[in-house]
């Protein structure tokens, strides 16, 4: 077996019984949204769906007449350049900003999803997961019967690219201890920790909304990207200066929000990982060079079912700010 879907189906088979382990989630009913795509500036609709057992999360364009299905897997990501895209590249066919959306789905424990959307990208709404969890909780989520797999690291893996880095070891639940490092004074070094026991990641990190600096917004536009970028769905810098009127939602919201961009990206492994993971100042490439390590090499992890022990521990997020 060479694959996760390989090992889940294999799990799936053994007939292990739910009662003392997590099971899966999907939604409850279907529930969709509109929003502008943060490169295109186009209007973009989205609708998420109740999908079965061991079905993933899956995208599906419906904008397009063969209405292709893109599974949110790490080895169908075909660029992480400005985010995390999925699609065909021999057909030049993506959907891009995807790890928003994951991550909601990943701090909420959904496991079953399929996404209906008419673009190549997912509305960037205000810039943080936080709209797509409140989809979530008005369609309320249901409990299915298969226990919930994840992938426990075994030993551990790290990966480096241009001074930035990437660890996942051993671990109990799932852990992100993250470091940046940014000249501009209004960031500086920020680092936290987060176990993400049930609930923390709406609590503490849903709202923290995407960043980036004025330059490289109007070197964007200029190539024809971030159209549809504004104040109201990013955090702007200008050298040393936040320039959204409202300021911050949190002191530290970059580093929480690399924190959520780790998560959903992460959550592209096709299971939640049970590991602690390390990184510094990494991005959405390195977080894919990450899980194409771990899962290159079939000694540093293995399938198994999530006990319910794992959803309790520490209640809140351990914080560390440099």
């Amino acid at each position: 077996m060479n694959n996760i879907s390989d090992l889940s189906s294999a799990f799936a088979q053994t007939g292990v019984s739910g009662d003392d382990y997590v099971r899966q989630r999907t939604l409850k009913s279907s529930i969709g949204c509109a929003g502008v795509g943060l490169h295109s500036g186009h209007k973009i609709r989205i609708t998420l769906h109740p999908a079965p057992e061991n079905h993933g999360i899956v995208f599906r364009r419906t904008d397009l007449e063969d209405q292709p299905l893109f599974p949110a897997r790490y080895d169908g990501v075909i660029d992480t350049r400005l985010c995390t895209c999925l699609g065909d590249a021999s057909k030049g066919i993506k959907i891009g900003t995807i790890e928003h959306l994951m991550a909601a789905l990943a701090g909420s424990r959904i496991d079953n999803v399929l996404i209906d959307i008419d673009a190549d990208e997912v509305p960037v709404m205000d810039g943080s997961s936080a709209p797509f969890n409140f989809l979530i909780d008005c369609v309320g989520i249901e409990e299915q019967n298969a226990p919930r797999q994840v992938i426990e690291v075994l030993k551990p893996v790290e990966v480096e690219y241009n001074g930035c880095t990437a660890r996942v070891e051993p671990g109990h639940g799932f852990e992100i201890d993250f470091e940046i490092d940014f000249a501009s004074k209004a960031i500086a070094n920020q680092r936290m920790n987060v176990k993400f026991d049930d609930g923390v990641f709406v609590a503490n990190i849903s709202r923290a909304r995407t960043f980036g600096f004025l330059h490289e917004v109007e070197a964007m536009r200029s190539a024809g990207l971030a159209r549809g970028g504004s104040l109201d769905n990013a955090v702007v810098l200008s050298g040393d200066e936040v320039m959204n009127e409202e300021g911050l939602r949190y002191e530290d919201e970059f580093v929480r929000h690399k924190i959520l961009d780790a998560l959903g990206d992460l959550y592209t492994a096709g299971l939640q990982l049970q590991g602690k993971v390390t990184a510094y100042k990494s991005g959405h490439h390195v977080n894919n060079l990450l899980l194409q390590a771990l899962l290159a090499d079939e000694t540093a992890y293995q399938v198994v079912p999530m006990p319910k022990t794992a959803l309790h521990g520490v209640a809140a997020p351990v914080l560390a700010t440099a």
